[in-house]
């Protein structure tokens, strides 16, 4: 009786072998298994490739991330403290020094020298409240002032009900 097993081939095929097999011809030595390797004939099946290239053809590409994007922090560039007051109501609908018309809720202020457009950080120190504004018409014409905020700028800072309150400006750049 023959014992049945079974030889892989170049394909990684399992091939059914029987134990004679692996005898010679005339049946005196036994053969190499490895002789009974068919070898494939697809030249597309014959390519060996590399640890490198396996992990390549396994590995799914990775990802790409996006780039983090970073803040930029404004560099404050002067800083002022003193008295700002705010307009509101009656100046609704008027222009502006810069020709804008003013609005309920706007964060702008009026600065009798910054040039207009300019950011300026300005913190209530009665409160610690802050807002960032931008600078869009002149005055304030009262002297002892520094800046004269819009009605979005002061609801922020907490001094809608007061009026006034001393504030610290950091212009910005």
């Amino acid at each position: 009786m023959a014992t049945l097993s079974g030889a892989i081939s170049g394909s990684a095929a399992i091939l059914p072998v029987v134990a004679s097999d692996f005898r010679s011809v005339n049946g005196a030595e036994p053969l190499d298994p490895l002789d009974l390797v068919v070898e494939p004939q697809a030249p597309e099946l014959q390519a060996i490739l590399s640890p490198a290239e396996v992990r390549s053809v396994l590995a799914p590409p990775s990802p790409e991330l996006p780039k983090p994007k970073l803040k930029v922090v404004p560099e404050v560039v002067k800083v002022i403290t003193g008295e700002a007051s705010w307009y509101g109501p009656g100046f609704y609908g008027n222009l502006t020094a810069n020709g804008e018309i003013y609005k309920p809720g706007t964060m702008t202020a009026a600065h009798r020298s910054l040039p207009f457009g300019t950011k300026v950080r300005v913190t209530n120190l009665w409160n610690g409240r802050t807002a960032v504004i931008r600078i869009n018409d002149r005055g304030p014409f009262i002297d002892h002032r520094v800046i004269d905020l819009g009605h979005g700028a002061a609801s922020d800072l907490g001094l809608t009900a007061s009026g006034i309150a001393q504030v610290m400006l950091e212009v910005l750049r």
